[in-house]
């Protein structure tokens, strides 16, 4: 039975006694790492989520509390209060490892069954299980480490903003189902029987009004939900910084932004982040590295060879070069020595991507070795060596197709060599990269028309608004992302504020005048108010967190998350529900007969 705190105090944290409080009488609270008996005395290290200390049990210390700490098992929730002395064994790699406590009093606050999980650093445990007790996993070291670094970059966040005078406005979570975007979760009203809330993708809607309110800049850490297929780093419901500001153009959200970023990784982790952070088209991040959120922390660009090969008796790359594509190759240093069966999985491994094949060119010491070679000459092979800059001992591969596939197999096949041949040198390197100028529409061919590569509401460029209607394709919008390390650390643009150019973007989106203003009718309708000029940009807080504390997994970020099927394991939610809160929604449940 766990006893009562009987009016006892902590007075200390348990990380925090060091050879400055020797002789002091402290209080310490917290969880039982490990206990062990050594000579006539035990042992016990206590942890809370500052660190461990080491507490002392012995007959001449106190007879009643040695004989207490022997009942003591890992996970007991325990108080002690004793006098800290210096440690007979010191250890040099603990905080506290100078100093130790003489317990004269124990409490056992409540007692523990022997946990599924180790509560340890580097816990090696199914991801099942770990979610499943989550309480558990929470109370490990490593991770208290996240969410202090999770914590404390919130509180520079907002320090940072509130200087800059934005002003903190909650949204709300029950809103408007839109359509464009990713699948919304929706919310039946029992008030409004048949028709649904939908729970934000993001605020974007609601900020922009904001900023039709005079506002002029405002901030949240806001929660945002998507019903999409999950993959590696995705949650259905995640973190946005998110942010918008009146009077402002491109550079001016940039700016500011850089100036968070800067503050951001030099107040949580000690990195300097040189100012201003380089910036490149979407078009320049295609081609160079066929990825919008390109790695820069390794070389190895795109190079397009198709004036190198045109004269070449090759049908693949005669008919992508008749069919409007290109053809183009990675160089990779020192590849001249790969077998043909880890060549032969590359190949496999661009055809993921569309690609049909994957040509090679290795430049050994003994000459030329191609799967090419009956096609290419000393001439067309020396081109090619010297457009892409290649030397004896690289490897060269070829993709040939339309553009968009070219980029996207050649872009994943950089990213997986970087990851095969180690290519990325410091771990610790954090890379950030400005990408602009992203298209306004993508053609969706499952669809058969235009959408908008972010949302509907990004500025197109001034001068590619003529393009509008005759040539889609070719209209650039005002929208930028922050890239580090590959990833999306958040993106944003300047948004349309003038109501007749939002109502022509809607239509080239495909909306008719009724359907726009069923779905956006508040929007369209304050934009003819005086909307002032403005943008913003989001961040994705766990991202960011994943990125400062060193892991891989946004499930180590986020306090309770779900699985990669969105179930939560340690509440089984989703879950049934009682029979009369369908009936009060005015739901049929359609229950297909089990075979």
């Amino acid at each position: 039975m766990g006893e009562a705190l009987g009016g006892l105090k902590r007075t200390m944290m348990c990380g925090e006694p060091r050879e400055a409080n020797i002789g002091s009488k402290i209080t310490l609270m917290g969880w039982v790492q490990r206990n062990r008996k050594l000579g006539g005395l035990e042992f016990i290290d206590l942890r809370d989520r500052t660190g461990i200390m080491q507490i002392v049990f012995g007959e001449e210390i106190n007879v009643e509390s040695f004989e207490k700490a022997k009942s003591v098992r890992p996970e007991y929730c325990i108080a002690v209060t004793g006098e800290v002395v210096k440690r007979q064994s010191p250890n040099e790699n603990m905080p506290t490892g100078m100093v130790e406590l003489l317990c004269e009093e124990i409490k056992i606050l409540s007692e523990s069954d022997t946990p599924p999980i180790y509560i340890k650093e580097d816990l090696d445990a199914a991801e099942n299980i770990r979610l499943k007790y989550r309480y558990l996993d929470l109370r490990r070291p490593d991770m208290h480490k996240i969410f202090a670094i999770r914590s404390k970059t919130t509180k520079v966040i907002r320090d940072y903003l509130e200087e800059n005078n934005f002003l903190d406005v909650e949204t709300p979570v029950l809103g408007k189902s839109t359509p464009e975007g990713a699948r919304d979760y929706l919310v039946p009203s029992r008030n409004y029987q048949g028709k649904f809330y939908a729970l934000p993708q993001s605020p974007q809607l609601y900020k922009q009004l904001l900023m039709m309110s005079g506002f002029d800049r405002y901030y949240q850490i806001a929660k945002c939900f998507r019903d999409e297929d999950l993959r590696a780093n995705r949650q259905p419901e995640f973190t946005q910084v998110d942010m918008e500001l009146s009077f402002v153009e491109q550079d001016d959200v940039m700016a500011l932004n850089e100036g968070l970023i800067a503050r951001v990784f030099k107040e949580v982790v000690g990195v300097d982040v040189q100012l201003p952070i380089k910036r490149m088209t979407f078009n320049e991040a295609m081609e160079k590295y066929g990825s919008d959120k390109p790695d820069l922390r390794f070389g190895m660009e795109i190079t397009n060879i198709t004036e190198a090969v045109k004269d070449m008796d090759f049908v693949v790359f005669k008919s992508a070069i008749e069919n409007g594509g290109s053809i183009r190759a990675l160089c990779l240093k020192g590849g001249a020595s790969l077998g043909r069966k880890p060549i032969d999985k590359l190949g496999e491994f661009v055809k993921t991507y569309r690609a049909k094949g994957l040509a090679w060119i290795q430049l050994k010491e003994e000459g030329v070795k191609s799967s090419l070679a009956k096609f290419l000459t000393d001439e067309v092979t020396e081109n090619i060596v010297k457009t892409i800059g290649a030397e004896t001992g690289d490897a060269i591969f070829i993709v040939a197709d339309k553009d968009s596939v070219v980029l996207q197999s050649l872009g994943a096949l950089r990213l997986e060599l970087a990851k095969q041949f180690d290519l990325i040198k410091d771990k610790n390197e954090f890379n950030f990269t400005w990408v602009t100028e992203f298209p306004f529409f993508e053609y969706s061919e499952e669809e058969e028309r235009f959408k908008a590569c972010h949302h509907p509401f990004t500025s197109p460029m001034d001068e590619d608004l003529e393009f509008v209607e005759s040539d889609p394709a070719r209209v650039r919008a005002k929208a930028y992302d922050l890239v580090l390390n590959g990833e999306e650390l958040g993106g944003g643009s300047i948004r349309i504020h003038d109501s007749a150019i939002q109502e022509r973007m809607l239509k080239a989106l495909g909306f008719t005048e009724e359907r726009a203003w069923e779905s956006f009718g508040f929007l369209l309708q304050a934009l003819k108010f005086g909307a002032p000029p403005h943008g913003g940009l989001a961040f994705g807080l766990d991202r960011m967190i994943m990125f400062l504390a060193g892991t891989e997994n946004i499930k180590d970020v986020i306090a309770f998350p779900k699985n990669q099927n969105a179930f939560c394991y340690l509440s089984e939610a989703p879950n049934v529900v009682d029979e009369k809160q369908i009936e009060e929604l005015g739901l049929v449940i359609d229950k297909k007969e089990e075979e």
